[in-house]
């Protein structure tokens, strides 16, 4: 553990079991608290993808309370945040309401000890502390910023009924789905439903990966036997926190498609998902997709995030686009 004093703010470099409990606590009154920067999903990419990096898990208290945290890593002479855009779909720092910009401050004067010559901050939502706080501060020392668009996240402000959310579609896209759920209610006994309670959870993460694994290529391709060690520990950890929802569509008692969520803070992720290709005139996937959507409006849920992408589906069930930026952080 290294502490330093920055104006009155003590900057510690940390560990995860030591921070744990305050990084949650301090999620809750952040702005920018999303299930990818929760002290859980971090630690099981950490455990699973460090390599040979260096953790630089900083923490930034004001008195005794615990007020900023920086998750990152470094290799070599370049500083990244914690996590990797592969599967981290939002990354940023953390701060308490009102203290972001002292607490970041302290952040880049701890920083400025270090040797680095390159900052990477990769899938910063428009929100970010670190575009709208740690940049500025950046720029006025003199360090060269570069921002750039990376790619976009569709998400759709849920409203207080089906009815309702069927309203905010395009009349085609609104016709095309209804016709589809009658088609496959006309095909076998198909029947959706979620499982939360972690109860089974081998055999469910089975099903799941056997299915997406036969969706596209590019899938198979995606999941390595580290990936899928990640995709284990990562389910397992939030479902014993109570955040995880994976979503099935059986026909005729046969698991034809499958969806990972996770249920956040008034707020749903669709994470993942995978589906039978035999039976892909059904539309397994989508429609599965939306009955986690009616499951969601049912909760009382805010926001539905189909997380990043630019597939077709997201705009046709109503996804409407948030930008997302990376950025690169140059020592002279």
């Amino acid at each position: 553990m290294l502490d330093f004093f920055f104006m009155g703010y003590l900057v510690t470099k940390e560990d995860f079991p030591r921070v744990e409990a305050e990084w949650a606590e301090l999620l809750r009154s952040a702005s920018n608290d999303t299930i990818f920067l929760t002290p859980w999903w971090q630690k099981v990419w950490w455990q699973h993808f460090h390599g040979d990096r260096e953790l630089l898990l900083l923490t930034v208290h004001h008195g005794s309370q615990l007020v900023g945290l920086a998750p990152m890593k470094r290799e070599g002479d370049e500083i990244s945040l914690l996590g990797d855009s592969e599967v981290c779909d939002f990354m940023d720092f953390i701060a308490s309401h009102g203290e972001e910009k002292p607490a970041l401050g302290a952040v880049m004067d701890f920083l400025e000890t270090m040797e680095w010559q390159k900052m990477s901050l990769s899938a910063l939502r428009p929100d970010s502390l670190a575009l709208n706080y740690f940049v500025p501060l950046a720029q006025a020392r003199g360090y060269r910023v570069e921002i750039s668009p990376m790619d976009v996240s569709p998400h759709v402000s849920l409203p207080q009924s089906w009815e309702d959310y069927l309203l905010q579609l395009r009349g085609k896209d609104r016709h095309e789905l209804r016709r589809k759920m009658r088609r496959l209610s006309q095909v076998g006994t198909p029947q959706c439903y979620g499982v939360e309670d972690g109860k089974g959870l081998a055999q469910d993460l089975a099903d799941f990966f056997h299915l997406f694994e036969q969706s596209e290529r590019d899938k198979r391709a995606f999941m390595t036997p580290q990936m899928a060690d990640f995709f284990k520990g990562m389910m397992q950890a939030l479902a014993e926190k109570g955040f995880l929802r994976i979503f099935f569509l059986e026909i005729g008692g046969t698991r034809v498609a499958a969806v990972i969520s996770f249920d956040y803070g008034n707020e749903v992720y669709i994470y993942n998902s995978g589906y039978d290709p035999s039976l892909a005139s059904l539309s397994p996937g989508l429609l599965l997709k939306v009955f986690c959507l009616q499951q969601a409006i049912l909760s009382g849920r805010k926001c539905f995030h189909f997380l990043r992408g630019r597939e077709a589906y997201k705009y046709d069930l109503g996804g409407q686009d948030m930008p997302i930026y990376r950025c690169l952080i140059s020592r002279a």
